[in-house]
């Protein structure tokens, strides 16, 4: 069977990949970072439980505290408030942690080498190209070409960004055809409990519920 590393946060997205993989016919290693993010414990557990019942054979959790020790974002230095959504603005947002899907995909590159697994799945995806320059497909396109170099596996280990033309929307639709338990995922940027209801990442969420008339079965604060 091929295998397939996957990025799981925990989040919407990144589940619904998963199952996309797993659909596609990849033995799944899910593969999840804790980088002292606010969700932390909140993301820990929704990713856990997926990789459960998606039966994948291996999850792997790695520790990036460097990035609280960087800071420069509102989800891993507590100075920083995360940003009211407030409508479409321009510019970086402040939840962006520097460079971060570079470093996830090169320690995801060692685990696929590692545990021959022919792919890398990781939920960019439109929504996200105008605030993180590092979810744009010409970023993906580059890191492709550094794996081809700076790898020796045999078969070449591809990048697999299935939602890099798709919406939130489109991405539900998805992962409700192949059955993705929307209650074991959590997207907020602050709350570990209930979620804010009030930062851009609930906002796409829920909007994206509303548009297709289905009600997001996690609880928000407001």
């Amino acid at each position: 069977m091929k295998k397939a590393v996957c990025l799981l946060s925990g989040g919407m997205d990144s589940s619904t990949l998963a199952y996309v993989a797993k659909d596609m016919g990849y033995d799944i290693i899910a593969l999840h970072f804790t980088y002292g993010q606010r969700t932390e414990v909140k993301e820990r557990k929704c990713a856990k439980e997926i990789a459960r019942l998606l039966g994948a054979v291996e999850f792997v959790e790695i520790g990036l505290e460097h990035f609280k020790k960087i800071g420069a974002s509102s989800l891993t230095d507590e100075n920083i408030p995360v940003e009211e959504y407030v409508g479409e603005e321009e510019g970086i947002p402040n939840t962006y942690v520097p460079f971060r899907n570079a470093n996830l995909l090169a320690i995801a590159t060692s685990l696929a080498e590692a545990r021959h697994a022919e792919a890398i799945f990781i939920g960019v995806q439109t929504g996200d190209y105008p605030g993180y320059p590092d979810c744009r497909p010409e970023f993906i396109e580059a890191f492709q070409r550094a794996i081809d170099l700076g790898t020796a596996a045999k078969p070449r280990i591809r990048l697999m960004t299935p939602f890099v033309q798709m919406s939130k929307v489109d991405i539900i639709e998805k992962g409700l055809r192949l059955g993705v338990p929307y209650e074991h995922t959590w997207s907020c940027y602050q709350a570990n409990d209930r979620a804010c209801g009030i930062c851009s990442s609930c906002h796409y969420r829920r909007e994206a519920f509303r548009e297709l008339g289905l009600e997001d079965p996690i609880e928000y604060e407001e």
